[in-house]
């Protein structure tokens, strides 16, 4: 099933001249295994499993003492559109990393992702999401091209696999967007050079405050904290609930106004 992902975000990079299609990079830097079996304690520390264990019961779905979260498989690499090969940057890989994604189950079969970052020498989860995109896009694309790259482009929330001069979809927004047998690597650079290079800082569209590639509203905005200050009063039912989480007091959106919310990403090349 496909979930809803968030779309648009906006891309954070100097604008430079395009550099021809040879000199980009093929891969992206790859995640070092310490940092997975980092990113995956951090999901299983006792207290995000509390934390998920409320997540999953906030709709009453499942009781809160029977919800019964665990980790299943290992953290997974989740790269996005580069700013610097979308500006045409010599040497840019298509993606970078993002964060690492952790899938978490309950008791009764729900599904979440679990985002987490490097904080100075340590690795904290920031942000629950419901379904487990990140980890079946990952399979799904190490199936399909064995030894690329999955990526997201936000913008269109498409996934896609690289790897060498091949760009390959992995969702029907991908189809859409390059056609079912994929495209190359320099028209890819071409395509979203056009769709995205407007965008870039100094833009009018940055000028104009919506960087982060939404913009909320005042209501939406006063939602969110009422909703907040109801979790800190105790109410766990609330669809947005802020907690701390293995001890590092990272802030997690909990349903914040619903699934797109949750799918926010930090806008490319830096932090939103």
């Amino acid at each position: 099933m496909k979930l809803t992902r968030l779309a648009p975000a906006a891309l954070a990079a100097a604008l430079i001249g395009l550099a021809a299609p040879h000199a980009f990079a093929d891969q992206a830097p790859l995640a070092s295994a310490e940092s997975k079996a980092a990113a995956h304690r951090a999901a299983s520390a006792p207290t995000t499993l509390d934390t998920l264990s409320r997540f999953f019961a906030r709709d009453g779905k499942v009781a809160l003492k029977a919800a019964a979260p665990h980790i299943e498989g290992d953290a997974v690499p989740v790269y996005a559109l580069s700013p610097q090969f979308v500006a045409g940057k010599a040497g840019a890989p298509v993606a970078q990393l993002e964060y690492l994604a952790s899938t978490a189950v309950s008791s009764d079969g729900q599904k979440a992702s679990l985002w987490t970052v490097q904080q100075g020498s340590a690795w904290t989860v920031v942000n629950i999401a419901t379904g487990d995109d990140e980890s079946r896009y990952a399979a799904a694309g190490a199936a399909k091209l064995p030894g690329g790259t999955v990526f997201q482009e936000p913008q269109i929330n498409a996934w896609y696999v690289e790897k060498g001069d091949k760009v390959l979809p992995l969702d029907e927004d991908a189809v859409k967007a390059i056609g079912a047998n994929g495209t190359t690597l320099a028209a890819y650079q071409k395509r979203v050079a056009k769709a995205y290079g407007d965008k870039l800082p100094g833009s009018a569209y940055d000028r104009s405050g919506k960087a982060g590639g939404y913009a909320e509203t005042a209501e939406e905005t006063r939602a969110q904290a009422a909703q907040a200050a109801a979790v800190a009063e105790g109410d766990t039912t609330s669809s947005t609930a802020v907690s701390a989480v293995a001890g590092a007091g990272a802030a997690l959106a909990l349903g914040l106004l619903g699934t797109a919310a949750l799918r926010r990403r930090r806008r490319l090349g830096g932090r939103a």
